[in-house]
This record gives C-alpha cells, structure tokens and sequence, in this order.
C-alpha cells in the first residue's frame, strides 16, 4: 500500500522504439508529478536506456544491481518504474530490491483512487482496480497456494484461494459493469433530454495538466477544483453558458488523458468519454508552453481516434471535424500574441483571460456553421413562440410592424423543424 510522504526511488525505464518524440526527461518529470501529485516523496531519480527488455526482470543485471544500492542507501521503501511491468517482473523487481514496486499503470490507478469524488467515479476506478489487480494475483503470497476443501463425499482438494480470489473479483467485476451500464443508460437519457431542449454540447478534452478546469471556471464562473496537479479532475462537471450571439451552450469539464493511458483506463472511463462523443464541438485545450506540448497533442487525438473505432466506436468518423484547438497557459509565454500562430487555434490564456473572447466568437462561428436561416411572421400576441426563438436561435433581423413581427433567424436544422412543426 502507498502512504504519503513515502520514500522513494523511481527508475525510468525506456525501451527501444521510439517516444513520440517525446524527451527522457520530459517523461521522467511528467512521472515526477504523477508521484507527487498524491503525496509521495522523491528521493532518487534516473533513466535506463534499454537495448534489450529482460523478460524476467525488464532491467539489466547491471541496472537491477544499482538500483538495489540506491535502494540501500536512501532507506527506500517503494520503487515506482515508468513502464509497463509484467506481473512476474513486478514480484521480481520486488525481491531484488527489497521494496514495493509500483508500475506506470499501478501509479495512475492509485492517483485515480484517491480523486475519484462521485457514484460513477468511483464505481469506474474500482473496475479499473480490480481489472488490474486479476492479472496480478500470480505475484500473490503463499496463502493463495492453500486449498479449500471439496463438497461431498467424492469431492476433490476444492480451489486453491489464489482461484477462490479471482472467482470473487470475477463476480465483482460482472456487478460493477452492469452498475456502470446503468450509468450509461442515465447518461444517455440525459443526453435525450438535452436533445429536446436542446442547447449545443462544448466538450474540453486534453492532456492532463493542460488547464481545462481553469478554462472551464473562466468561462462559466463555476469553482471546479482547478490546480497545478496532474489528473485534478476525474469527474465530469457541466455548466451552461452564454455566447456573444446570445446563444446558450453546454460547456463539459471532462477527465484528461496521458501518454501510455492504462487499457482498464479507457475502458472504465467509457462511460464519461461517452460525454465528448455527444458533444457538437471538441475543444481541444493544450498547454502551449509545454516542451512536448506536440507529443501531448498526439497522445489526446490518439486516445480519441480509438473510441472511433471498433464495433463499440463511441465517436464517428466525423469527430475530428468538430475539434478546436486552444492553445492555453499563454501567460507563461509572454501572452497570446507571443504564441506561434497556427491554422485552426486560439490562444488563450484561461488565467489571465486574454483570448477567451476570440474564443468564444471562435465557437460562435463553428457552430453557426451547421445552421440555416429561415424567415417568419409572427402576430404581436404570440410572445412566447417569439420567446422561444430568441432561446434557441440567432435572430439577425426584426422588423416590429402594426400587425406582425417579421424575423430573420438562424437555427439549427433540428430547431428549424422543431419549431415550424407548431404552425
């Protein structure tokens, strides 16, 4: 078990393909922040290039050995490794150095542990858990070889407890995906609701740590926990705004991706991703004054184009069609005009607010894109009709006469058809 304030060493393995042009250093600060951001200390760092994987321990001998000795020296307790460990890698590595060892996977799921606030949240991190934990109990200790006896007369030496073990995380794991069906069965339904309305859906993804809950509380005046810390956000949190066009929208605050994200990750996770799929535009908020802030772009778009596909695809081919890149953190560079001009980006600073009303006439534009314009007359007694198209469109001309109301307004198609079905 991971205390806080813990010590340390964290060895980070990379292996022979390439990173995403991603640095070693970068990736050796980014798991830094993972391990600090749920209180544990750093004693010891170092990167180990790697010819050659070891099935059995990952690491060399020779890297094995130093580690050991750095372990020894610092009173280390628990190793953290930046990749991906095997369960006889991870009892390995546990054995030669004499410390509990924590695995890239195994550190994030720990971090989502401890954040996860809601119902759903939680249920979609103990799914992650316990997937994770099935695939470990071969590192289990000698109580699991122990059997239990059979039943009746002919019975045999019965399951040892290492299967007794898996049986009953099996049976968790079925109760816990039916929970979350329920989840996305309420989702969807919501969603429906929201169709009628209906208001235009922003969804805010990136990687974590880009200031998507900044941006967020910037644009809403909502107090989402918003902070300098890796995966601060883990529950999705939706606000309703007002655009320059008088348009209202749907702003969603959604959980952020990294590099190397845990498959039972993007698996639990399914059900709030399903958030962004339903959403009519993607903002893609980026850290630009990040070293790798093009790897951190590559790994989001990654994670998205695979819930493009597949049988169970939750986004469809369209969705990179719908994306709006925000460069964010523009203050650290100087301010938005300091920033390299790219084709299809804002630049803004959710801190400071600079950029964030081209941003929002940016949004304005894009989801005016899909819209028509259609004319009406409408007789002065019926308010609330012209009421209702001032909430769900753009009027662009009225012309208030004795007898009539003539009106120019953009709506969506389903709007459109929505409203002219009453007349």
């Amino acid at each position: 078990m991971i205390l806080p304030h813990e010590r340390f060493i964290r060895p980070e393995a990379l292996r022979g393909e390439p990173l995403a042009n991603r640095a070693a250093e970068a990736k050796l600060a980014e798991a830094v922040g993972l391990t600090a951001s749920i209180g544990l200390t750093v004693v010891h760092t170092a990167i180990y290039p790697l010819r050659a994987t070891r099935p059995s321990t990952l690491l060399g001998e020779g890297q094995v050995e130093m580690v050991h000795e750095a372990c020894d020296k610092q009173g280390v307790s628990v190793v953290v490794v930046d990749a991906a460990l095997s369960p006889a890698q991870q009892r390995n590595l546990e054995r030669a150095w004499g410390a509990k060892v924590i695995d890239r996977t195994g550190l994030i799921l720990e971090i989502f542990g401890e954040r996860a606030r809601t119902k759903e949240g939680a249920l979609q991190v103990e799914l992650a858990h316990l997937s994770y934990q099935r695939t470990r109990l071969v590192r289990s200790w000698t109580h699991l070889e122990r059997q239990r006896g059979g039943y009746g007369f002919l019975g045999g030496p019965g399951e040892s407890q290492i299967e007794l073990d898996r049986r009953l995380i099996d049976d968790r794991i079925i109760k816990l995906k039916k929970e979350l069906e329920t989840v996305r069965r309420t989702r969807g339904l919501h969603r429906s609701a929201r169709a009628r309305v209906p208001h235009p859906v922003v969804a805010l993804v990136g990687y974590t740590n880009a200031g998507k809950s900044t941006l967020f509380n910037a644009l809403t005046g909502a107090s989402v926990l918003a902070q300098d810390q890796l995966f601060a956000t883990l529950d999705p949190t939706m606000r309703a705004i007002k655009l320059p066009s008088a348009r209202t929208v749907i702003l969603s605050d959604t959980v952020g991706f990294i590099s190397d994200l845990p498959t039972q990750l993007v698996e639990a996770f399914r059900a709030t991703l399903e958030e962004v799929a339903a959403a009519d535009v993607i903002l893609h908020v980026r850290d630009a004054s990040h070293p790798d802030t093009g790897a951190q772009r590559a790994d989001v778009l990654g994670v998205l184009a695979d819930l493009a596909e597949g049988p169970t695809a939750a986004l469809d081919e369209a969705w990179q069609g719908r994306v709006l890149e925000v460069l964010n953190k523009a203050d650290l560079m100087g301010g938005i005009d300091a920033v390299p001009p790219m084709e299809g980006t804002i630049a803004v600073s959710a801190l400071t607010g600079d950029g964030l009303d081209a941003l929002c006439l940016a949004l304005d534009a894009r989801l005016s894109a899909g819209m028509v314009i259609a004319d009406y007359v409408l007789a002065p007694q019926e308010g609330a009709r012209l009421a209702w198209l001032h909430e769900h469109g753009e009027v662009l001309v009225r012309v208030d006469e004795d007898e009539a109301i003539r009106l120019t307004v953009r709506l969506t198609p389903a709007n459109r058809a929505r409203f002219e079905q009453d007349i």
